[in-house]
């Protein structure tokens, strides 16, 4: 027996909210939902979607929880931070991705300074060129 969807939505309400979204996930999420709210199968509404019947139900059981807005993609939580405050502080400001990435790139810019162990990328004036 399938999950049956929110009484307080209906399949208009549903494809206004598709048409509203700025995220093209989320609004190919609900216009399978709104075809079920009008009658289609949930089969039928796996091959709108593009997904299996498995990913619908995750759908129908997301919307039924949160409305349109638990369709949108959210970013996994990821391992928290080993570090606190206080020893970010500690490590300066040398500890941040922003001053890593300004570090990376502005040594990328350079030309040179990417190679190690003395290496370098200048070429001598005599060297072939294409004319």
């Amino acid at each position: 027996m399938p999950i049956p969807l929110r009484a307080d939505f209906d399949a208009q309400m549903v494809r206004s909210s598709a048409r509203r979204s700025k995220d093209g996930p989320q609004a190919r999420r609900l216009l399978a939902l709104a075809a079920v709210y009008e009658g289609a199968t949930r089969t039928e509404a796996a091959k709108i979607g593009g997904v299996t019947l498995q990913i619908v139900r995750d759908w129908v059981m997301k919307f039924n929880a949160q409305g349109p807005e638990g369709l949108i993609d959210r970013k996994p939580p990821g391992q928290p931070s080993r570090l606190n405050d206080t020893h970010r502080a500690a490590l300066g400001p040398r500890s941040s991705r922003a001053a890593r990435s300004r570090r990376f790139m502005g040594s990328c810019a350079g030309g040179s300074s990417i190679f190690a162990n003395g290496f370098s990328s200048s070429f001598a004036s005599s060297s072939p060129s294409r004319r």
